[in-house]
């Protein structure tokens, strides 16, 4: 009889929760790179292009430090006018609200030793990576991935003679911001682009392959 009990009472439903009581909101998470990048939440993104594509349009303008100090000053601007504000109202209405950005003070913003740790060690591979590449193409380990780097390097004087920096910095965002949609859009059409001049590069390669000596891979 025991065991029945104990089984009856462990398949019954549970009590519902008090009236008046919401359930607990999870809190809202800002969203990762690729998500701002593929318009999922389409406020974020278009927060984060329109300031980041402002900042850099006052940059051809005016100076970082122009543009930093100005920004500051209207942050801190904004928040003097909204505490007076909250201030003189809570002394209208004579209520006891407190700090109108307690919310915000009270969080606690410190970047833990972990994350440092973990950010500086992805960090510090991402760079070895790299300068061992850099060695690899420089030295000539493989001449067909010199040559290939010799190329895009030749690529890019005409490319610095067109634009400066901040002009590539400008067309990297928008790049950034349209190519995920637009290859989602379009993915079928453009895959078929890629493929085609895949197969032409690789002819191209072939031939250099066949009439360089030396410039054949050796088999792993």
């Amino acid at each position: 009889m025991e065991e029945a009990d104990k089984v009856s009472s462990s398949n019954d439903p549970e009590p519902p929760s008090a009236p008046g009581v919401a359930p607990a909101l999870s809190q809202p998470q800002f969203p990762s790179v690729l998500q701002l990048l593929r318009w999922r939440d389409v406020r974020w993104s278009a927060l984060v292009f329109g300031s980041s594509l402002f900042l850099l349009l006052s940059l051809t303008c005016f100076s970082i430090i122009s543009i930093l100090s100005y920004s500051a000053l209207a942050l801190l601007s904004a928040s003097v006018s909204f505490r007076v504000y909250k201030g003189v109202l809570q002394a209208i209405q004579k209520s006891d609200d407190g700090h109108p950005f307690r919310c915000v003070l009270e969080k606690d913003l410190s970047v833990s030793s972990e994350a440092v740790q973990r950010h500086s060690d992805v960090v510090l591979g991402r760079v070895n990576g790299a300068l061992k590449e850099l060695r690899r193409l420089f030295l000539v380990e493989d001449l067909v991935d010199s040559l290939k780097f010799g190329g895009l390097l030749w690529v890019f004087t005409y490319v610095g003679s067109w634009f400066n920096g901040l002009t590539l910095l400008i067309l990297a965002l928008i790049g950034a911001f349209s190519g995920p949609i637009t290859y989602e859009k379009h993915q079928a059409e453009i895959d078929q682009f890629i493929s085609s001049v895949r197969s032409q590069m690789r002819g191209v390669l072939g031939m250099i392959q066949g009439k360089v000596p030396g410039a054949k891979k050796k088999p792993e």
